[in-house]
């Protein structure tokens, strides 16, 4: 795993969907989870890195897409930790609603075809913690607040550390081939509400963006970010 800044890490070797690690004195956190065949790879870099599964306290979730929480079952069953994300994602991770898509009329071209495929639904991993907007959970990071910042999914959180200006901001943007761009149409049921997401997480600041797809946002973070706002008409 690559470090981000200190206590903070990325994982490496993941096909797609990044995962961060942040350690605190009572324990370690997991930051989403990947695909299906991440969890073996989790726990690998974990136990070079000194750690036990159990070291692990708790699996915090952006969203409830493939990419994000197909290695949550075998991760969470692997280190006991209390799954949390906001209460609008809850029926998705816990398999009782199946993943929402936009509506194939509100889209044109490849995202089309995309949001015309069999919907699906997760295999259930039950939320030990249902979060809520503005809600800071106090014992990650000295206090990591949780945002509400719905588009590419209902219950889309992003995870905000005002005091060291660390973000993890799932998919709200991604940044693809070393560019910033929107989540994929067709994976993103309200692309004008993600936009509004997008535009409370540029008022923020951030000095590190760390993104759910591509290398983290280090080096003029929040000028980045409100360029790319501006260019897609989100300011």
């Amino acid at each position: 795993m690559n470090p981000i800044i200190p206590g903070v890490y990325t994982f490496t070797g993941l096909i797609v969907g990044r995962v961060y690690l942040i350690e605190d004195g009572d324990g370690l956190t997991i930051i989403d989870a990947s695909l299906a065949n991440a969890a073996a790879k989790i726990l690998n870099q974990l136990a070079q890195k000194g750690y036990a599964p159990q070291d692990v306290k708790r699996i915090l979730i952006t969203h409830a897409h493939p990419d994000h929480v197909g290695g949550l079952p075998a991760l969470q069953k692997a280190t006991g930790a209390a799954v949390m994300a906001l209460t609008q994602e809850q029926p998705y991770i816990e398999g009782t609603q199946p993943i929402v898509k936009p509506k194939p009329a509100d889209i044109r071209g490849l995202p089309k075809i995309m949001a015309a495929a069999p919907t699906t639904t997760n295999e259930p991993v039950p939320v030990a913690r249902a979060l809520e907007d503005g809600e800071t959970i106090a014992e990650v990071m000295g206090g990591l607040q949780v945002l509400w910042t719905p588009g590419h999914s209902p219950g889309h959180a992003t995870y905000w550390q005002a005091e060291k200006g660390v973000m993890f901001c799932g998919d709200v943007m991604m940044r693809m081939t070393g560019r910033l761009t929107l989540p994929f149409a067709g994976f993103t049921p309200d692309m004008a509400e993600n936009k509004r997401s997008l535009r409370r997480l540029v008022e923020l600041n951030p000095q590190v963006v760390c993104l759910g797809h591509g290398q983290p946002l280090m080096n003029d973070a929040a000028a980045t970010i409100r360029r790319f706002a501006q260019k897609v008409e989100a300011m």
